[in-house]
């Protein structure tokens, strides 16, 4: 009788590792077998709590934690050695939500020298593929889509209309994307973008994390374990390519605030009176193809809720109101 042979996952790194998304990542990893795994986060900061997911503390799991400033080639590189034919899941990228000072040096300058630094490392090391966590900022808004028609992964924010509304975080994603789509053709490397919507759950890390929510760039909402497990799925299937975009749904952010508000009574969430973004196409399944490569959609009401609990739990949250 023939032995039972099992694949060994292959190591992979994950930049902004003790993050909101990149530790739900970690904890899909360590959930798949992955024994692996290099923690890239920002210098100082703290990543304990992915010591603690399940699976971490046993003895084939090798979490290996880099302090990484991404505009350092040199402990980028050292951060993602060690991963040959393995990935990247580059996920790390400065969003604040107070106005920059300096747009440049603060979100831009940041966002694609880190984005090109990483995807030069995992060139050089020779991994199989990079999964580059863009962002709906990264689509839109783009006031000349066509009307009528449903907002898809073609779809690219106007650089031009954020930047005379001074709105740099979306400038900031979308360049990264741009630049990492020009080095991987340049340079013949593996490289995916996934697209997330407005990222809810449960908080695995001990802070907050900024989130860059506004009306004019919003096309929905997607739980983060989704965003997670697409993420996965993404690297391990051979026939990914492209942009996907991540949401359960495109609808108004209106209709999101008024069901918060339905699942939520006692708390006082502003409601909208008619249309937030006027014109905007709904459309249940905008993310067809991450569903097409087998990803089930957490519903919003679910992610809602977790959210609501883990806030609530950490103590982010006031208390009821009367």
């Amino acid at each position: 009788m023939a032995e039972k042979t099992t694949t060994r996952k292959p190591p992979v790194c994950v930049t902004g590792a003790n993050g909101f998304i990149g530790s739900w990542i970690v904890k899909t990893l360590l959930q798949n077998g992955y024994t692996t795994i290099h923690l890239s986060i920002f210098p100082n900061s703290d990543p304990s709590h992915l010591f603690s997911l399940p699976g971490a503390t046993s003895s084939a799991v090798n979490l290996i934690v880099h302090q990484v400033n991404l505009v350092d080639a040199a402990s980028v590189s050292k951060a993602v050695e060690g991963c040959a034919g393995g990935g990247v899941f580059h996920v790390a990228s400065p969003c604040t939500l107070e106005d920059p000072v300096d747009p440049e040096a603060e979100l831009v300058d940041p966002a694609v020298k880190g984005t090109l630094n990483v995807l030069a490392a995992a060139k050089k090391v020779g991994v199989r593929r990079v999964v580059l966590t863009s962002s709906i900022s990264a689509m839109v808004p783009n006031p000349g889509w066509v009307e009528g028609r449903v907002f898809d992964e073609s779809s690219w924010t106007d650089l031009d209309y954020c930047t005379s509304r001074q709105k740099w975080y979306p400038v900031s994603k979308t360049l990264a994307e741009k630049a990492a789509w020009d080095f991987a053709k340049k340079n013949e490397l593996d490289v995916v973008a996934i697209n997330p919507a407005t990222c809810l759950g449960q908080l695995l890390q001990p802070g907050l994390n900024a989130s860059y929510t506004q009306e004019y760039h919003w096309l929905g909402a997607v739980h983060v374990q989704d965003v997670a497990k697409a993420q996965l799925l993404l690297f391990e299937s051979p026939n990914a390519s492209g942009r996907y975009l991540c949401t359960n749904g495109i609808y108004q952010f209106s209709d999101f605030a008024d069901k918060v508000s339905k699942l939520f009574p006692e708390f006082p969430v502003h409601r909208f009176v008619g249309e937030t973004q006027p014109g905007l196409v709904a459309c249940k399944d905008a993310a067809k193809k991450l569903i097409e490569l087998g990803l089930s959609f957490t519903p919003v009401e679910d992610a809602v809720r977790d959210t609501v609990c883990s806030l609530k739990a950490k103590g982010f949250l006031g208390q009821e109101q009367s």
